[in-house]
């Protein structure tokens, strides 16, 4: 057909296969695939894992024949000789640490701490010299943390004995007058011996948070002061509203006497020492007081805190959040008392004992805990009272409540784990001039702790883990500085945290003492396995050898609080105390002092050094480890101890609705059986782990192997470092939130001493059956947590 403007230009194409352009394209393209595949799997299975690691340098670790495998990408990775420690080994720094503490320092450090007033909020002087001192030792970057907090200070006080001369009634108006039958010193003998007695500026006798009052009223001997010697009285139809109650120091936290005292309605508490509790050294015994022996001085007082640490700790006026410059504050009238207190020593209680002779039931019609009281032989009968009208004691506290800075003295060897850390703390402030045992025994051993480390740095150590240490201000109030402290960085804490470490008196004697959370208590025994003995009877014992073994669960009374009962962090508890024949231990007295621990405490210092070693010791393996060294199956099996003797308890209150609740408290022992089936499996891998790391030799090139074992210690570090943390209760205990741990808290009638399932314990003992299934079920909640977490983890 023609073409014309009507048709399509088309135009026939012929088309022929394409000539290959090489001779071997399929050869080709299956190279490129295989080539392509090659190197993504090189991406997936060594530059992607090496990104999740910890970014630093990165080697075979073990093989140090070969040089760090260079990652420019790479930044925070554990050093190139992980599982190893860098710059020394492990038996190179225990060496350091058992090798370096020293007698003759800790006497120097002691001297100084002890050598004046130091209280919380005036002991700034002390801070700078503690900070200096560290920065010297190897920590350059040593700070002071500061917080305002709410403290009082003596003005003044007086305690005398009234016998009612003359009563008379004009107008409906009773006019009294009384002459002083005793004057109470409420003063400490000054001894030529001992030279910070006799200091001009020597902090008087008073007790922190004691309401100012002055009052004049009949009085009531009280045993102990505990709850159940309140309940005693109530029982004997005793009257205590409106009088003043006569307490003796032990058996609880002093600030509950006086809480118990203000509920029952009382005008004010005495609380003197009774040699009752001084064991086997007393001077009805033989012995001579001191300075001239180890019995009491007869003069001796007792300072201290009554504010309630059953309901919260820290800044009364901040409770739960850090009290810096400029926070709200809070009238802190559930956790300070109301009514006034005092403390005495034996020498002025003894004419007010006296005067109650003949008056109401004796302690001997009592039960045994009211028996064997310690100044019978000075003609006191431990008559209840109360006083006759005609005789009263006239009580007058007068105290400044100021708000006022205080000074925590922080410091750091920073670790390549920045997200693990471990914390040591002593707090460095004393109700006297001395505090040579309490708290700078402890001050003078965390000052070579420091020292200890500081010259391993200097040898080319480097921390796998973060070591933070703090010495706080504050303690004796109420834990405040490392309460704030806490408070301050709890979100940090909570995420970084493996363990707290406490030395708050150091030694008062020869028996050692630990309490710590389960899951530290291997580390202790390995610890003091390693320390010789200061007190051997044979040859080469260790501090081990030579211990009871037990560990205790930790109350309060001390720095760990905070650690434990508010942020779940586990926490330890170290000391040497005294035993049934050691030399009295004169607590929170000017007689707590250099001279006496150089004398009768610790006199070749060894002590001092024995606790600064299982101290250190401690820490180094909770840093240096590979895989922390924790025992969870050691937790679930205590927690099944501390059921059992909830289950006793609840068999012996009469309440027949108790019986009801068997199937609650059934359910909470599944749950810990749930919990150490997960522990055992868990440590069961931590230790497999352990031995790869222990007898494994992975060449550098097979990567792939290293990165999944530091993965999986990565892994199991979480699930311990994290795991006291699923016992927390985030709405904290009934009457005290405060407190957020299920399973630990100060007993709310005893203040030092732990309860365990506190929630739980005292529903029972109360017969609250609503409370019980509330605790029961709660508990139960967060055991399951742990457990599911383990499960995760492992």
């Amino acid at each position: 057909m023609a073409s014309n403007e009507q048709t399509p230009l088309l135009t026939t194409v012929h088309v022929v296969p394409r000539q290959p352009r090489y001779r071997h394209s399929t050869l080709r393209r299956f190279c490129t695939i295989a080539l392509s595949t090659t190197l993504v799997v090189v991406v997936v299975l060594f530059l992607i894992p090496i990104n999740w690691l910890p970014h630093h340098t990165w080697d075979n670790g073990w093989d140090n024949n070969h040089p760090p495998l260079p990652l420019l990408w790479s930044t925070d990775y554990p050093h190139h000789s992980w599982p190893a420690s860098q710059g020394l080994t492990y038996q190179e720094l225990q060496d350091i640490l058992l090798n370096t503490p020293s007698e003759i320092k800790a006497k120097e450090w002691s001297q100084y701490y002890a050598s004046g007033p130091h209280l919380a909020g005036k002991n700034l002087t002390q801070a700078l010299w503690t900070r200096e001192r560290w920065q010297q030792f190897g920590l350059p970057d040593s700070s002071i943390a500061t917080y305002d907090v709410y403290l009082n200070y003596p003005l003044g006080r007086r305690l005398a004995l009234l016998q009612q001369k003359n009563r008379t009634v004009e107008d409906d108006t009773t006019r009294e007058e009384y002459s002083v039958q005793y004057e109470c010193s409420l003063e400490e003998d000054v001894l030529k011996e001992d030279l910070t007695t006799g200091l001009d500026n020597r902090i008087p006798t008073f007790h922190a948070y004691s309401a100012n009052g002055d009052i004049t009223a009949q009085y009531v001997f009280v045993n102990f002061g505990t709850y159940w010697d309140y309940e005693d009285l109530l029982k004997a139809n005793v009257s205590l509203e409106g009088k003043i109650a006569i307490a003796k120091y032990g058996r609880g936290f002093r600030g509950l006497k006086v809480k118990r005292a203000q509920q029952l309605g009382m005008a004010g508490v005495v609380i003197y020492s009774d040699p009752q509790v001084d064991g086997d050294m007393t001077e009805k015994n033989g012995y001579k007081p001191y300075p001239y022996g180890p019995a009491r001085n007869p003069s001796s007082v007792q300072r201290g805190s009554v504010q309630f640490i059953d309901v919260a700790l820290g800044d009364p006026t901040t409770p739960g959040y850090p009290s810096k410059p400029g926070a709200p504050r809070q009238v802190p009238n559930d956790v300070v008392a109301s009514i006034p207190s005092m403390p005495i020593s034996y020498q002025d209680a003894l004419p007010l004992l006296q005067s109650l002779n003949g008056y109401g039931p004796s302690a001997s019609d009592f039960n045994k805990y009211w028996q064997d009281g310690g100044l019978d032989y000075h003609n006191v009968s431990y008559n209840i009272g109360p006083s006759p009208h005609s005789l009263k004691l006239h009580l007058v506290n007068e105290q400044e409540y100021v708000t006022t800075p205080l000074w925590n003295v922080i410091g750091i060897i920073n670790g390549t784990l920045a997200n693990e850390v471990v914390i040591l703390g002593n707090h460095r402030d004393a109700w006297v001039a001395g505090g040579a045992g309490d708290p700078n025994s402890g001050s003078a051993a965390l000052n070579e702790v420091v020292r200890s480390f500081g010259i391993a740095l200097e040898k080319g150590w480097k921390p796998l883990r973060t070591i933070v240490f703090g010495s706080w201000d504050g303690e004796e109030y109420a834990l405040i500085g490392s309460t704030e402290w806490v408070e301050e960085y709890l979100p940090w804490l909570s995420d970084t945290a493996i363990a707290y470490l406490n030395v708050d008196i150091g030694t008062n004697g020869p028996l050692f003492m630990a309490g710590a959370s389960p899951v530290l208590h291997e580390a202790v025994h390995e610890a003091a396995a390693l320390v010789q003995s200061p007190n051997q009877t044979v040859a080469g014992q260790t501090v081990h050898d030579t211990w009871d073994g037990q560990i205790r669960s930790l109350g309060s009374g001390s720095d760990f609080t905070a650690f434990q009962d508010f942020a779940g962090i586990p926490s330890i508890n170290l000391m040497f105390t005294g035993a049934h024949d050691s030399p009295v231990y004169h607590y929170h007295s000017n007689y707590d002092s250099f001279y006496w621990m150089d004398t009768y405490g610790d006199r070749h210092w060894q002590y001092h050094t024995t606790i600064t070693k299982i101290w250190a010791l401690v820490a180094a393996s909770l840093v240096e480890r590979p895989i922390i060294p924790f025992s969870a199956t050691n937790y679930a099996e205590s927690l099944a101890a501390y059921l059992k003797k909830i289950e006793v308890k609840a068999s012996e209150v009469d309440t027949s609705n108790l019986m009801e609740h068997q199937d609650s408290l059934h359910h909470v022992k599944l749950a810990v059986g749930r919990l150490n089936d997960a522990a055992i499996r868990f440590d069961q891998g931590a230790s497999s782990l352990n031995q790869q790391i222990k007898h494994g030799n992975i060449p550098w090139w097979k990567f792939w192997q290293r990165v999944k074992l530091y993965l999986e210690v990565k892994k199991v570090n979480d699930g311990y470092k994290l795991l006291e943390r699923h016992f927390l209760y985030e709405k904290g205990l009934d009457g005290r939130s405060w407190f957020k741990h299920v399973v630990f808290a100060p007993g709310r009638y005893t203040g030092y001493s732990g309860a365990t399932f506190p929630g739980l314990i005292e529903a029972v003992e109360d017969g609250n059956k609503t409370a019980i299934k509330k605790w029961c079920n709660i508990i139960e909640q967060r055991i399951d947590s742990a457990t599911a977490w383990l499960s995760r983890q492992n």
